[in-house]
C-alpha cells in the first residue's frame, strides 16, 4: 500500500531537489548543451522537486525575455539524458541518479496575476479606513 505524504516535501526531497538545481544550473551555465534553441537563451531553473523515491526530478524553469517557453521546455526534455549524464559527476553521492523532466514555471504568472488583484479598485476600496461617521456618532451619545 503507498503512503501519501500530505504534509508535503520531507527535508530529503527538498535538500536532494536543491543540489538538483544547483547541478542544472551550472551545467545550463556552462553552455554545454549544443542546441540551437537553447544556446543564447538564458535559462533560469526556479525549482526542482523531488518524488518520494527521489529517482524523479521536476524541474520549473523560466527563459528571461521570452513569453513562450514550451519550446524550450520541449528542446530540454529532448536533451534530458544527456543532461542527466552531465549533473552525474555533482550528484555522485547518490544512490540512483535521477531522471529530470522539465515544466515551465508558472508560479511569476500566478504572482501577477495576484498582485493584479491586490491592486484593483474592488480590493482597494475595501481597503480604505472607514470614515468618521462613527466617531461622530459617539461624540453626540456624550
Amino acid at each position: 500500500m503507498v503512503k501519501h505524504n500530505e504534509k508535503g516535501p520531507t527535508h530529503r526531497q527538498l535538500g536532494v531537489g536543491e543540489k538538483v538545481r544547483h547541478a542544472l544550473t551550472e551545467m545550463l551555465a556552462r553552455d554545454e548543451l549544443r542546441e540551437p534553441l537553447l544556446e543564447k537563451a538564458v535559462i533560469s531553473v526556479t525549482e526542482v522537486r523531488m518524488s518520494t523515491d527521489l529517482k524523479l526530478g521536476t524541474a520549473y524553469i523560466t527563459v528571461l525575455g521570452q513569453d513562450d517557453v514550451e519550446p524550450f521546455v520541449d528542446a530540454l526534455n529532448l536533451n534530458a539524458k544527456f543532461i542527466r549524464g552531465r549533473i552525474s559527476p555533482a550528484l555522485r553521492a547518490m544512490k540512483y541518479m535521477p531522471e529530470v523532466r522539465f515544466r515551465t514555471d508558472t508560479s511569476f504568472d500566478n504572482f501577477a496575476r495576484i498582485d493584479a488583484l491586490l491592486r484593483s479598485p474592488a480590493v482597494a476600496k475595501d481597503l480604505e479606513p472607514e470614515t468618521d461617521e462613527k466617531d461622530d456618532d459617539h461624540e453626540m451619545d456624550r
